[in-house]
């Protein structure tokens, strides 16, 4: 299924393509295809080019870890993402690792990477949907993450599937038209609140 941003200036195709459907099919994703995804996600910009990322990664070949991952998601979410062929949890790197100093943008970078990644998917046929229904002290308990590391994003990646698989309520919101601000409202001169004559 298909839902194309509505864009009122031009974005490329791949941008307007990515959206966070839930439907999956539950096909497996092909090796070369999942390692194209984490190869677009390293070539991400980041602060000191010091690239916090860090992804924990299962497919359901590796039953115990996707389980791991699945296990922490909200109710709400393995409602519709136990279909999903792979989960990946992003985790940030919080401090530098040459001076040891807090690294305050590695959420921003890790976002970056995540993006790439979600990009990729969409250039590639593929759906990514991130979560930030998850029990945080649960994924850092059960997959050891180390202090100094922060779990950011839970992400399912598959093939796109029809909406008629999902629940009724969340077969609408799959259906549902998508929406975003126009850009006047978020983007501002240099005094805050007023809109920026460069978007006007």
């Amino acid at each position: 299924m298909e839902k194309p941003a509505q864009a009122k200036h031009r974005i490329e195709d791949v941008i307007a393509r990515r959206w966070s459907p839930r439907a999956f099919d539950e096909r497996p994703v092909e090796p070369e295809k999942l390692k194209s995804l984490f190869e677009a996600a390293r070539w991400a910009p980041s602060s000191n080019n010091e690239q916090p990322w860090r992804f924990l990664a299962a497919n359901k070949e590796q039953r115990s870890d996707y389980d791991r991952l699945l296990n922490c998601l909200s109710e709400g979410n393995s409602k519709w993402v136990f279909r999903a062929p792979i989960l990946i949890l992003s985790v940030a790197s919080l401090f530098f690792e040459d001076d040891g100093k807090p690294n305050r943008h590695a959420m921003h970078d890790t976002g970056l990477a995540v993006e790439n990644l979600v990009l990729q998917a969409t250039a590639l046929g593929l759906q990514a949907h991130q979560m930030a229904g998850y029990d945080v002290e649960k994924v850092r308990k059960d997959c050891q993450i180390p202090s100094g590391f922060e779990p950011v994003a839970m992400i399912a990646v598959g093939y796109p599937s029809d909406p008629a698989i999902l629940p009724e309520y969340l077969r609408e919101r799959e259906l549902k038209a998508r929406e975003r601000q126009p850009i006047e409202d978020f983007v501002f001169s240099a005094s805050w609140g007023r809109p920026s004559p460069l978007v006007r």
